[in-house]
């Protein structure tokens, strides 16, 4: 068994060789991932699967009252204090027991085919790095126009609650898609594009302008729709080429950032709908502004 395992690797050993001598590659040990359009439902799949048992459809942020007036029907309301804790400097994510409470309180279990939409969207894209965070994000999905796009499209809406039965999730953490302030010092020093991270800043260009972390290439989230009035996203070709002009290309690792930790979110749902590895830094701008570190201003990255 030893001398046949020899022989197997000094097979492959002289493979390999053969290959560089030719010029050729050995296939890479693991593919990049590719698009995820699961995590994008249309107003009309919603329409086709408002009684689906497993649906749980959440109607993220916003008061009591707001959802009261008017909601999808069927829709749950999730205030954002359910999932985050908004304490200066920014905002940040709830304990993990805490989370798996709140999100089983309004019905999240862990066949749950979870759909959710806020008035703002980064509302609802926290929900799915909360749930990404959770390592119940596999069947979550973001209603594409949200609410907008439903009553524009002249849907019925709800003032009722619906019933509720408690869910029960599974939870396993992932805290490496939380990058900490530590982390993004080393990366802001270093040569992150070399490392190969891109950050970007989620903020409104004005915002990016007025000071932003060195080598953050701005984008901010609104860019992905299509247009105010028809608040939809961009085929993902067009997301694709969006990011290759602020140097995310195949393989590379999105880390975003935006003031408090929402923007950025959106960001964060992008890549990983796009098939990136991503990041999101939590404290954002206003946790490494209040810690004195460096920024710089105007249109240049550094």
């Amino acid at each position: 068994m030893k001398s046949r395992t020899l022989f197997t690797l000094f097979i492959l050993l002289i493979c390999g060789t053969l290959w560089a001598q030719q010029g050729v590659a050995p296939a890479p040990a693991k593919a990049p991932a590719g698009p995820r359009p699961e995590m994008v439902v249309s107003t009309q799949w919603l329409a086709d699967h408002l009684s689906d048992p497993h649906l749980v459809l959440v109607h993220v942020g916003g008061s009591p009252a707001d959802y009261h007036a008017q909601h999808i029907p069927g829709a749950r309301h999730l205030p954002t204090d359910k999932f985050t804790d908004s304490k200066p400097p920014g905002t940040e994510l709830l304990p993990p027991e805490q989370l798996q409470k709140n999100l089983e309180e309004i019905g999240i279990s862990d066949d749950s085919r979870v759909v959710f939409y806020a008035d703002w969207d980064p509302m609802a894209t926290r929900l799915f790095f909360t749930l990404d965070y959770l390592g119940r994000a596999e069947h979550a999905a973001l209603l594409d126009g949200g609410i907008e796009q439903w009553t524009l499209e002249k849907r019925p809406v709800s003032t009722e609650d619906p019933k509720i039965v408690p869910g029960h999730m599974t939870i396993h953490v992932h805290p490496e898609i939380v990058a900490q302030m530590d982390a993004m010092t080393k990366l802001v020093s270093g040569d992150a594009a070399a490392s190969g991270v891109a950050i970007i800043d989620s903020r409104p260009l004005r915002r990016y302008h007025s000071g932003h972390l060195a080598g953050a290439a701005p984008m901010y989230w609104e860019t992905a729709l299509v247009s105010p009035e028809k608040p939809v996203l961009r085929p993902p070709q067009e997301l694709k080429k969006m990011l290759a002009e602020r140097g995310v290309t195949p393989g590379k690792k999105i880390v975003s950032y935006c003031e408090v930790g929402w923007q950025a979110s959106y960001t964060y749902f992008l890549a990983r709908y796009l098939g990136f590895d991503a990041a999101m830094y939590d404290g954002s701008y206003n946790e490494w502004n209040a810690a004195k570190q460096p920024v710089v201003r105007g249109d240049s990255a550094r």
